[in-house]
């Protein structure tokens, strides 16, 4: 049978050792997706104990000697209902940049919650740092579906008492935070209860962890509004055979971030301003009347103009080109972000430098609250002020995932630093 619903990009998330490995391994088990040679040496290594289905996502050696994740690992399965990709994510604070950028890319996240690690029996249970800081990353990066599961059932001797008690916290975290979250759901990954099995007990009565993906939407980009594109790629075509000689026309290739473009369009490039109509469209090499948002698209305008990587096509009037802007930052580098640094961003498919004018606050991951300050430490998420040495076509983050989001790069070290997510384009100088 063939999947019924587009491929499901989710990643793993949550604290060190809440078992986010294991549960992918259990999931490629299950579905069959492991190849014979790597289940014959997964067997041989356990030399007669049930074998460890967390080295079926570490690949790395030195993931395999300490016994954490480093790096994202990606793996693939599918069901008879639909086809996945999945993201294991490190769980350690040291590695939250690997995080965000497997967050950035997907339409799920699964947030592991270890229920051996928080005393259940407390008025309120206490969550794990990490815990929070990964739902409160994965609902700044918009991913649209956010999964509790609350893994180690096996592992206490109440599970149900247990369970309801971290699901209340996880609802008032939630509810504070203001996170739609799609499902909190119990599991044990180790021996496999309610992951693709259903659990047996009369406590829980709703769906496998594989049954609620299996169900949960893709990320779709905006159709409607304004169209939008960054310019990833120039590229000169032949003239095709029967059309003469004459001037080989550019194509503008790259992915359509928002809207949709139809042949005889009039577009307006950013920053010139320069317009222009569209005179064709290609995809994957054949001429096509119309593309849209999510859509890899060659725009051929009517007229030359002077269009590199790095700008912008829009409707006329569309964008507007701003030099400050207030953004959340997600802070990712040992090295403190503090007001006057410069830094480097990237935008789209252009770099440009920029100046960090003010760390207006941080935000407080236990009490959610913001807190003064005047720089972030890494993990540390913020709201600061930016001013760009060029003006660019900032969207907000809420209404373009693509227009409202920078990378931070150290122009010293080079290093990922942080990640931008634009909330507000109007500000005064």
């Amino acid at each position: 049978m063939t999947a019924t619903h587009k491929v499901l990009r989710f990643l793993t998330a949550g604290s060190v050792d809440d078992g986010k490995s294991t549960l992918i391994g259990r999931l490629l088990y299950d579905s069959r997706a492991i190849l014979a040679d790597q289940l014959d040496h997964l067997h041989a290594r356990a030399a007669g104990e049930p074998i460890d289905l967390s080295l079926l996502t570490d690949g790395l050696e030195a993931e395999r000697e300490q016994g954490i994740t480093i790096d994202v690992a990606y793996r693939y399965f599918a069901t008879p209902k639909r086809k996945f990709i999945i993201a294991d994510a490190p769980g350690h604070e040291q590695y939250t940049r690997n995080m965000v950028t497997a967050a950035a890319g997907s339409d799920a996240a699964v947030v592991l919650v270890d229920i051996t690690k928080l005393d259940t029996t407390a008025a309120s249970v206490t969550l794990l740092p990490q815990t929070r800081r990964h739902a409160l990353l994965a609902q700044l990066l918009r991913v649209p579906s956010i999964v509790f599961a609350v893994n180690k059932l096996d592992a206490v001797a109440d599970p149900a008492q247990a369970f309801a008690a971290v699901s209340r916290a996880l609802k008032a975290f939630a509810d504070e935070a203001q996170i739609a979250h799609a499902g909190i759901v119990p599991v044990s990954a180790l021996r496999g209860d309610n992951v693709t099995t259903p659990l047996n007990a009369i406590w829980y009565q709703g769906p496998t962890l594989l049954q609620l993906l299996e169900g949960l939407p893709t990320v779709e980009e905006a159709a409607d509004g304004g169209f939008a594109l960054p310019v990833q790629y120039v590229a000169k075509t032949f003239k095709e055979q029967g059309q003469g000689t004459g001037e080989q026309p550019r194509v503008l290739w790259g992915r359509i971030a928002q809207g949709r473009l139809h042949v005889g369009d009039e577009v307006q490039v950013f920053p010139s301003g320069q317009t222009a109509t569209v005179a064709a469209l290609r995809r994957a090499g054949s001429g096509v009347l119309q593309a849209g948002a999510g859509q890899s698209a060659g725009v051929v305008l009517d007229r030359q103009l002077d269009v590199s990587r790095g700008d912008w096509l829009a409707f006329p009037g569309q964008l507007q080109t701003v030099q400050r802007f207030v953004a959340t930052l997600a802070w990712l580098d040992v090295e403190a972000a503090t007001a006057g640094r410069k830094y480097w961003l990237r935008h789209g498919n252009r770099w440009v430098q920029a100046r960090l004018l003010q760390v207006r606050h941080r935000l407080d991951i236990h009490t959610l609250e913001p807190q003064p300050a005047d720089s972030l430490q890494v993990n540390d998420i913020g709201e600061v002020l930016v001013e760009l040495q060029q003006p660019l076509p900032l969207s907000t983050f809420a209404s373009n995932r693509v227009g409202g989001a920078l990378i931070v790069v150290d122009p010293a070290s080079h290093r990922t630093s942080g990640a931008l997510l634009v909330t507000d384009t109007e500000v005064q100088p």
